[in-house]
């Protein structure tokens, strides 16, 4: 059996639309399960803990803790820097019912601090 131009415009046409459909859905069903897995970072058990950008400059962020643990604790300041490479604060080790802070600083050329996170 032979198809006529039209009918085969139209499958190909049909299959192109399905195709494209169904890349929508992956891309769409990729993207909900990654913004899913990404949860809220906790703050490591024993510290209490503030974190923000500097007031007067939106490369340079912070995380100030307290330990109120009853055992000396390690931390430090994660920034993820959008078009930058991420940076890591100094370490900071509190012994108990200590506070400190530790700070970094993205890149100049990047699009500043996405997210802040303390880490253990």
């Amino acid at each position: 059996m032979r198809k006529s131009m039209g009918s085969l415009s139209r499958a190909v046409a049909r299959g192109a639309a399905v195709a494209g459909a169904t890349t929508a859905l992956a891309v769409a069903t990729g993207l909900a399960t990654a913004a899913s897995a990404v949860a809220p970072a906790a703050t490591p058990p024993g510290l209490s803990c503030e974190t923000g950008k500097h007031a007067v400059d939106d490369y340079t962020g912070y995380a100030l803790c307290r330990n109120n643990g009853g055992t000396a604790q390690t931390f430090w300041v994660h920034l993820v820097c959008g078009w930058s490479p991420d940076v890591d604060g100094e370490h900071v080790t509190l012994n108990p019912g200590q506070s400190g802070q530790s700070t970094a600083h993205c890149a100049g050329l990047g699009t500043g601090i996405g997210e802040i996170t303390v880490q253990p």
